[in-house]
This record gives C-alpha cells, sequence and structure tokens, in this order.
C-alpha cells in the first residue's frame, strides 16, 4: 500500500515537517541572513547535544534565534466525526476491517473459475471433438462470461478515529527585529485565512493557527541577564488514528475476496446413498 498507518507520531511529524521544509524560516544575524533551527523540545537531552551542537555555546546556554515546538495536549470529540458521520464498527472475524479503500478484480482467481468450467462444458465430450476448441480449456465461453463468476478482492482498513492536536510553537530572540520577521512570517503564510494543510506518509491533516500571538520579553528588567524576545503560536491540528499501533492484534490493512461460488456436499452414508461409481451414475 502507499501510505503506513496513521499515528500521533505521524500527526506529530507532519507539523514538524511542515515548519522546517516548507516555512523553512530564516532571519536577520550579526552574520547575515541564518536560517532558524526548530527544536522538538520533547527530545531526550543526550539527543539534542548530539544531533544539535549548534543550539549552545561553550557554557551551555542557547544560541538565539530558535523555534520550539511542542505538543499540549489532544482530545477525543465524538461531534467532530471528518467524513465519516457515523461509526462503523468491524468485520466481526480474525481480520476485521470497517472501511472499503479499494476493490479490485482479481484476474488470476476469476481465469481459473471461467476455465474450470469452460473445460467441464467441452473437453472429452462425444461429439464435440471436431468443434474448433473443444479440447481448449481457455476457450473463450460467451455464456459462462454473462454469469459473471467474478472474484473481487476488496481491501479495508478500520474506522479512524479523529483527535484535535493542539501544539505551540515558541519562538525566543535577542532582538526585537528578528522576532517581528518571524512572527510576520506566520501571520502572512496563511494570507487571509487560518487553515494550512500538513502532510506525511501519504496522510493529510488539517490545521488552523489560532488568532491569538502571545508575546513576552525582559526588556523592562535593568538586571544584567540576556534579553530575550518571546512569542507564541498556538497550532489546532485535527488528524486522524487508527488501529491500536503495536498493540493491535488486527492487521491494519486487510485483504479479503468476494465468495462467488457455493458447494454444499451431500451426506450419502447418512442418507443410505449408493455411490456412483458402482452403477455408472447416480442411484438413490
Amino acid at each position: 500500500m502507499p501510505f503506513k498507518p496513521s499515528t500521533l507520531e505521524t500527526i506529530d511529524y507532519s507539523v514538524y515537517n511542515w515548519l522546517t521544509e516548507e516555512m523553512e524560516l530564516f532571519c536577520t544575524t550579526n552574520k547575515g541572513r541564518k536560517e532558524v533551527p526548530v527544536v522538538w523540545v520533547s527530545g531526550e537531552r543526550s539527543w539534542q547535544v548530539k544531533n544539535h551542537k549548534n543550539l549552545r555555546d561553550s557554557d551551555g546556554a542557547l544560541i538565539f534565534p530558535i523555534i520550539s515546538l511542542q505538543r499540549n495536549s489532544f482530545s477525543k470529540d465524538p461531534q467532530k466525526r471528518g467524513i465519516f458521520y457515523g461509526n462503523i464498527p468491524p468485520v466481526k472475524d480474525k481480520k476485521g476491517g470497517s472501511i472499503t479503500i479499494a476493490r479490485v478484480i482479481n484476474q488470476n482467481k476469476t481465469a481459473n473459475f471461467l476455465n474450470a468450467d469452460t473445460y467441464r462444458k467441452k473437453s472429452n465430450i462425444v461429439g464435440n471433438m471436431g468443434n474448433p476448441g473443444a479440447q481448449q480449456i481457455n476457450f473463450p465461453d460467451r455464456q459462462k462470461t454473462k454469469e459473471k463468476k467474478i472474484v473481487y478482492e476488496t481491501i479495508t482498513i478500520p474506522m479512524p478515529v479523529y483527535v484535535d492536536v493542539e501544539y505551540q510553537i515558541s519562538i525566543r530572540t535577542e532582538y526585537q527585529e528578528q522576532i517581528n520577521e518571524l512572527v510576520q512570517t506566520f501571520i502572512t503564510t496563511t494570507n487571509g485565512i487560518n487553515y494550512l494543510s500538513l502532510k506525511y506518509d501519504g496522510h493529510s491533516y488539517e490545521g488552523f493557527l489560532q488568532p491569538e500571538f502571545s508575546s513576552t520579553n525582559n526588556v523592562a528588567e535593568m538586571g544584567d541577564e540576556t534579553r530575550i524576545y518571546e512569542s507564541a503560536i498556538n497550532l489546532k491540528v485535527l488528524g486522524y488514528v487508527f488501529t491500536k499501533g503495536n498493540n493491535a492484534e488486527q492487521p491494519t490493512i486487510v485483504k479479503s475476496q468476494k465468495a462467488v461460488d457455493i458447494k454444499v456436499p451431500r451426506e450419502r452414508v447418512m442418507l443410505g446413498d449408493e455411490p456412483d461409481w458402482l452403477k455408472g451414475k447416480y442411484v438413490p
């Protein structure tokens, strides 16, 4: 399949990639234009030290400007069902599956049924030896084709569960000019609306930038600490997840085939029937 299951981490990656790849935030520094690094704040400190060596100076202090991203909370609201308004329970079998995403014809199984029916009708029958294609199991039979004994292969997935995930984007700089450049980029990136599309691993989510952009600083303080300008931007993402992840007992993607022929054998021992081969034909 062209995509992987949607999980909470998939939603996190979609927001992080949107910040790092689509936004590509730069600001003016004393060394010219510089790309602003984006850090996922919940990462382990050892991982940050190894992979973000340029984020701190020799004394261990953070080098500004910097952008941090964190997930604050998420909620499951039954009123927000997405495109699936009602609940679709899974099929009651070991595989499960609720929603059909693809349906194709299984060419091999369909051909096997048609060839078997053609072979029973035309092959090794007295009187058909002179007919063209009498000994060919692949010879087309219009009557059997009209019966439409076609095997369909259906692909289903579990029912998606929609969640509202809230993220906080924190911007920290040392100068007013830098905070103005970065905040203005977030204000104008969606033009006159607050909607944006987030994509990762073949999945697409809806994001909404919240209208309030909080701003704090320590400029009014007369101490000797470093001046910091900070702005917080809240992003609400309407995402979806399905399956229980590593705890799931059923597969994420289920493939099943349609039943086109049902055979019910007769119990001859119980009814006292004689076998067919005793007198050359069935004798009740």
